[in-house]
């Protein structure tokens, strides 16, 4: 998902301007530029108000990798993957 899209979607929707949503969303006109662009990502939770304050909101698809099952080998190889461990800890030298 181009983040950036779909937050420039839905103040276009809404027929906001930056500044508007902005307001709405208790950021500034250059953050949200700056989500639009892709030069910043919003966090989850910011995500959501900025998009619910244009009237939409953040819905999760299943994607290919929600499969429990998936997860749960993947753990089942990590545990079965060889360890070593050192009984102290080793740093490279200064120079």
């Amino acid at each position: 998902m181009d983040v950036g899209q779909a937050i420039r979607d839905a103040r276009r929707r809404a027929g906001l301007t930056q500044a508007d949503l902005a307001r709405r969303a208790r950021t500034s006109q250059a953050t949200l530029s700056a989500y639009e662009t892709g030069r910043k990502e919003p966090s989850i939770s910011t995500l959501e108000r900025v998009l619910a304050a244009a009237g939409a909101q953040l819905t999760v698809a299943p994607g290919p990798f929600d499969n429990g099952r998936t997860f749960a080998d993947v753990l089942d190889l990590a545990e079965a993957l060889p360890t070593r461990h050192s009984p102290s800890l080793r740093y490279p030298r200064l120079r």
